[in-house]
């Protein structure tokens, strides 16, 4: 009930103005934001990399229907990989791309050139692009974007929500040979119409679609904090024969740190997500929904402790 509040709370405009208000509201957000210039972004990415972890950052912004604010959310993107390219992450750094950003509600073909413009900055830096999933009505655009991007940028990832009852198809047509597909389990506020509801429901639609990739040819990359799903991940790649290099971890900036750490210090690749930008409300309040912890950590802070 409190991760639908707070899901609910993430697209209210009123909500919005409180808590971006609240001066000790930055105090929380910094747990999850590497900062708003790319410069900080920057400094958190090499820091990441000192560590031995992999890092997909993404330049925060939700959906826009201004063709001038898409242009500049590309040309943002287009800086980051400029500035993270000295760093000489290859394959180890990637941004995440949230086409709603780049004008996919205003025209698909708008978001794809600046997908494309983004997919080409990254192949000068010598990594990739991976397309963010957000609610079930952007799924059959996202998709054909990503096809027509594979055509040239043949490594761009898309991020898979396990919650959607549609997933575990799209899973299947998404394990060829090479293909990086994210699998999240969901962090939007979906009706009981087209997603599984509670999480017991979210968790068995989980496993399904990690085992469709994990038996498949791609790239899994399973987005999880879970130590119920890591072993099942790791049960699952000794199944099916896969090794440490043929899928990843992936995990949120700011979010069980210590268990990151553990597992790159195993061998296994971590990667993750690191935010940043000014327009972080959507993004902070989706992480609250997904963890009770995060909240107790928000009304922790608020307390002044």
């Amino acid at each position: 009930m409190l991760g639908q509040l707070l899901l609910a709370a993430s697209g209210s405009r009123v909500v919005r103005r409180a808590v971006s208000g609240f001066p000790l509201t930055r105090k929380v957000v910094d747990r999850f934001v590497a900062g708003e210039s790319v410069e900080e972004a920057r400094d958190t990415v090499e820091r990441l990399r000192d560590t031995g972890l992999a890092v997909t950052v993404d330049h925060l912004g939700e959906e826009t229907r201004d063709a001038r604010a898409a242009a500049a959310t590309t040309d943002a993107y287009v800086t980051l990989l400029r500035a993270i390219r000295p760093l000489e992450l290859g394959a180890r750094g990637e941004v995440s791309v949230k086409l709603s950003a780049l004008g996919q509600r205003i025209d698909e073909a708008m978001a794809l050139e600046h997908a494309r413009e983004v997919c080409a900055a990254a192949a000068v830096a010598g990594s990739a692009v991976t397309l963010d999933m957000e609610d079930h009505t952007t799924v059959d655009s996202t998709l054909a974007v990503l096809r027509k991007l594979r055509e040239d940028h043949p490594s761009t990832g898309v991020a898979i929500q396990a919650y959607l009852f549609r997933s575990e198809q799209d899973c299947r047509d998404l394990s060829s040979e090479g293909s990086r597909v994210r699998l999240v389990k969901g962090a939007y506020r979906e009706p009981a119409s087209v997603a599984h509801q509670g999480r017991t429901a979210v968790d068995k639609a989980y496993v399904r679609c990690l085992r469709v990739l994990m038996a498949g040819k791609g790239y899994p990359m399973v987005a999880t904090h879970d130590d119920r799903m890591i072993a099942i991940t790791e049960l699952l790649a000794d199944r099916f024969g896969r090794t440490i290099g043929d899928h990843e971890f992936q995990m949120l900036y700011g979010i069980r740190t210590d268990l990151q750490e553990a597992l790159a210090g195993a061998g296994h690749a971590v990667r993750v997500y690191v935010p940043y930008g000014d327009d972080w409300y959507g993004y902070f309040m989706r992480r609250l929904a997904e963890r009770p912890a995060n909240v107790a950590f928000f009304l922790r802070a608020l307390g002044g402790r």
